[in-house]
Formats: structure tokens, C-alpha cells, sequence
């Protein structure tokens, strides 16, 4: 069982992630939702699943957030309470 900490903190990025994907990327047509984000235990790392439809924009999505992982960081720490914002580690969810 995680602890709640982590539970906690995971709900609260996965909420902001959603927001800033929603304000801030312009996709187009492609879908792109958070599935999942998974913090460790020491709360330096959080693992984000991403699902991407039409899956033939996956690697195009990836890459956009992997260029913008220091800012969409940044604006979690603008937007959240707490005090270090994990590291974020982009995955793209397989269907």
C-alpha cells in the first residue's frame, strides 16, 4: 500500500497536468489525457502516463512534452502547494 503522501501527491499533479494540457498545448485533433502519475517514494520522481489518439501522433506528443517538461515544471510549482515538484518522467501509455 502506498503511502498517503504519495497518493496525495500524485492526485494533485495528475489534476494540474490535466489543467495545463487543456490551457497551454494546442494539439489539433490528437487526444492526449493523463492516465496515470506515480510519485516515488522520496517524492523526486513522478512517473506520467500519457495515452495519445490517433496513436500515429504519439512520438510527435512526446516530444512536444518532453521540450516543455522544464516549464509545464515550472508551472506546477506556481500552481500547486508544495514546496519541490517532483521531476517529471514522461511515458506514452500502450492500448
Amino acid at each position: 500500500m502506498r503511502p498517503f503522501r504519495e497518493l496525495k501527491t500524485a492526485s494533485i499533479l495528475e489534476h494540474e497536468l490535466n489543467n495545463i494540457l487543456i490551457r497551454d498545448f494546442e494539439f489539433g485533433s490528437t487526444l492526449v489525457t493523463i492516465v496515470s502519475v506515480e510519485v516515488s517514494s522520496d517524492l523526486l520522481q513522478a512517473k506520467v502516463r500519457i495515452g495519445i489518439i490517433p496513436e500515429e501522433k504519439s512520438l510527435e506528443v512526446f516530444q512536444a512534452l518532453e521540450n516543455k517538461r522544464r516549464e509545464v515544471q515550472y508551472k506546477l510549482l506556481k500552481k500547486t502547494r508544495l514546496r519541490n515538484v517532483p521531476k517529471l518522467v514522461f511515458e506514452i501509455e500502450n492500448h
